[in-house]
């Protein structure tokens, strides 16, 4: 666009300046009477003429000022566009394209402004892009893609996905098409990235939720092999006496059974041997033996429950002795100077996976212990309760509690307030998913400096099997 000081307007200006040269002329001539008034009001009138359009080329003129810069910053945000732009008119003709589009297809937007958007397709048929202008457009898919053709690429771009809107007038009536695209590379690489990123981030998630299952196994080995260690020491003793026992008995039945003498020989061998006290000491040594093997098919049967792995239906079991076998377990794995008190009923029967819970009651107990180690004298408390409808165990230590602001992220994966290498992060949060997993809650109760308490309640009876 011009400005005032150019064509026309500036034509204007030359005339009026013109006209009052020479009205300036004929008022020399020393005009009097009506004549003069008459100039001077014409002279008037032509200065006020003058001054509008003065004003008119100063407005005129920052109006186009105005209107460039605009139009440099539109120019500015389209070359910026990493997308492909291709802005058509009614008829389906490009009337302009962005620096990505010329990049991508080799071609400069003076060669392609005035195309058919048809004659930019490889293969026009087989896409609706030349739709997008019908007024069946708003039914289109919202992206398709197609392959643009190159000047460097005999076969045409690589794939792009396009996706395009009806550009309206300001009549509101359709004047084109925009479209905007993107090299369907790009998408492709960006996709497989995060595929990528997100295998890896539940893969490592995996590892460490199995890495803490293994650590919460790992803290009971030694209670363990002290809860074997008694019954296999017992039935090893046994085995040794039934051994000493075989042997004067297979002596004693020998010499009856062969030309060993007299009734009196053989019953003073009978003394000799002790043969008597062997058959009254077969029994208790029979009884306390299989009473061992029996006690160790129990913790391994107890072990096999922890499994973390294969079907989890609800099955009932005893919760109270889940609670003790709990603390027993963890009181057993090390020095633990805390003086724990039990208040559990004999039995109290609920469903669930006994394994799971076992681990959630063992973690539970584990943190009470670690809570209570810095403690003049610490104290544990473990209760089992029933209120009808649900199972209430709660563990209570007189630890250093937790702060306020730390107990809102208690069971948040990967946070602990114990140091370095003492902990994963992770015991609470997989006891949270295991407790809401059987319909159950798990909540926290602490006071620093006065202690902490975690209470655990569960229903009497699972409405259906554990997730």
């Amino acid at each position: 666009m011009g400005s005032m000081s150019d064509g026309k307007p500036n034509k204007a200006h030359e005339d009026l300046t013109e006209a009052m040269n020479a009205v300036g002329e004929v008022a020399e001539l020393g005009l009097t009477g009506p004549q003069e008034t008459a100039w001077i009001e014409v002279i008037r009138k032509m200065e006020e003429v003058y001054s509008d359009l003065i004003r008119y080329d100063v407005d005129l003129e920052k109006k186009n000022t105005e209107l460039e810069d605009t139009h440099k910053f539109v120019d500015s945000v389209i070359s910026s566009m990493s997308e492909l732009l291709i802005v058509c008119d009614r008829d389906q003709r490009v009337e302009q394209v962005n620096k990505a589009t010329e990049a991508l297809t080799g071609y400069r937007a003076q060669e392609l402004v005035g195309q058919s958007l048809r004659d930019l397709v490889v293969d026009p048929e087989s896409c609706p892009l030349s739709e997008l202008c019908s007024p069946k457009a708003a039914s289109l898919a919202d992206y398709c893609e197609v392959r643009l053709k190159s000047k460097t690429a005999p076969g045409g771009t690589d794939p792009v996905s396009m996706n395009g809107s009806v550009r309206i007038d300001h009549r509101g009536q359709p004047a084109g098409v925009v479209i905007i695209g993107r090299p369907m590379g790009e998408l492709r690489r960006a996709y497989k990235a995060l595929n990528k990123a997100h295998a890896d981030l539940v893969q490592a998630q995996q590892r460490l939720v199995q890495s803490e299952k293994m650590a919460s196994l790992g803290r009971l080995v030694a209670g363990v092999a002290h809860e074997l260690n008694n019954p296999i020491s017992f039935i090893n003793g046994n085995i040794h006496s039934l051994e000493k026992y075989k042997t004067k008995l297979k002596a004693y039945f020998d010499a009856a059974s062969g030309d060993m003498g007299s009734y009196e020989d053989l019953r003073r061998l009978q003394d000799e041997l002790k043969i008597d006290h062997i058959l009254d000491d077969l029994d208790p040594l029979v009884d306390g033996t299989l009473e061992g093997v029996a006690r160790v098919s129990d913790i391994v049967k107890n072990l096999r429950r922890l499994s973390f792995s294969g079907p989890q239906d609800n099955q009932p079991f005893d919760l109270a002795k889940v609670a003790r076998t709990s603390v027993s377990w963890v009181k057993r794995g090390g020095p633990r100077p805390a003086n724990v008190t039990l208040e559990v009923p004999h039995s109290l029967e609920i469903t669930g996976h006994e394994g799971r819970i076992h681990q959630v009651v063992v973690n539970l107990v584990e943190n009470a212990f670690d809570a209570v180690a810095g403690s003049t004298k610490p104290e544990i408390h473990v209760t089992v309760t029933e209120d009808g409808a649900n199972a209430t165990l709660t563990v209570r230590d007189n630890g250093c509690g937790i702060d306020q602001e730390q107990q809102l992220r208690v069971f948040d994966p990967f946070f602990t307030t114990k140091g370095v290498g003492q902990g994963t992060g992770l015991g609470l949060w997989i006891s949270y998913d295991i407790v809401r997993e059987h319909g159950g809650e798990l909540t926290l109760e602490s006071e620093p400096g006065v202690g902490t308490q975690f209470i655990l309640t569960l229903p009497l009876r699972a409405e259906k099997p554990s997730a």
